[in-house]
């Protein structure tokens, strides 16, 4: 069954928290949302009107956070805006989290370390509510940075770009799994991640590899077809394709080698359907792909 919600993941602009590329806590730039991607997440949830609820667990600084998205969302006009702060499992539990989210439009998961996201909120039946909805309702569920990694069953949690060509470096594990089939990656070309990403989509070659700018996201419908949105780029790595990799037979720490990855670059309005791998180079007014 093809999921009735809307999936939308930001390459982010911003770190809240733990980076964990560089191992430490920083504040980078708070003003994180260009205006065209804010309105994205206000129009896929439904307008001005629509209740947004924002999850703020993956960062180690939430209330500076979710007071950022409560100022972004307000100067767009967009005030029905909720916060989260749910900061472990027994957080999670709490029936209201449950109500708000029944009563939601949307869901937007902050940045910051996507583990915090899967291991408080996996097998959690607030993960299971929020799932369901984006199976059977016209339900938004947005992500910036770790927030948009966390949205694939097979999710990044760790991995160094500088080392990210030699096996063992790129750490995996199970993401939120709203969709099954991807690899979602943050952040991408201005953090030179595209040998990370390469390397997780080598080590499991049924998932399409998603690189999202700053700035810049993927409205994914129906669970498979995508509209890049924002103003960077999205990188998309195929790896179905694969003739050759050594990466089974290698030692880790040594380099990897992979044969005939496919790649594409996506701008604005280029579309790509993942069961089909097949990109496009727009969307038309009835969102029906043309080539």
């Amino acid at each position: 069954m093809s999921p009735k919600g809307k999936l939308l993941a930001i390459g982010g602009a911003e770190d809240k928290g733990a980076d964990q590329e560089r191992g430490d806590v920083h504040r980078n730039n708070l003003n994180f949302f260009e205006l065209g991607i804010l309105k994205k997440i206000v129009e896929e949830a439904g307008g001005r009107d629509a209740r947004i609820e924002v999850v703020t667990t993956a960062s180690m600084i939430p209330y500076e956070v979710g007071n950022n998205y409560l100022d972004a969302f307000g100067k767009s006009g967009c005030t029905n805006v909720g916060l989260m702060h749910i900061r472990n499992r027994e957080d999670a539990l709490e029936e209201q989290y449950l109500q708000r989210i029944k009563d939601a439009n949307c869901v937007l998961f902050s940045g910051g370390n996507q583990m915090r996201l899967s291991t408080i909120f996996g097998g959690t039946q607030l993960l299971d509510l929020i799932r369901d909805r984006y199976l059977h309702s016209d339900f938004l569920i947005a992500g910036t940075s770790a927030g948009a990694m966390a949205m694939s069953k097979t999710m990044i949690y760790e991995g160094n770009a500088t080392r990210a060509h030699l096996k063992g470096e790129v750490k995996i594990t199970t993401g939120l799994g709203f969709m099954d089939n991807v690899i979602f990656d943050s952040h991408f070309e201005k953090r030179g991640r595209f040998a990370r990403l390469a390397q997780a989509v080598s080590g499991n070659p049924s998932c399409i590899g998603i690189g999202l700018g700053e700035d810049t996201g993927m409205l994914v419908t129906n669970g498979n077809q995508m509209e890049a949105v924002g103003s960077g780029l999205v990188i998309i790595i195929d790896g179905h394709n694969i003739r050759h990799t050594n990466i089974a037979d290698i030692p880790e720490g040594n380099p990897i080698s992979i044969e005939h990855l496919i790649v594409h670059f996506c701008e604005h309005g280029n579309a790509y359907r993942v069961k089909e791998r097949k990109f496009f180079m727009k969307l038309d007014g009835e969102k029906e792909l043309k080539a």
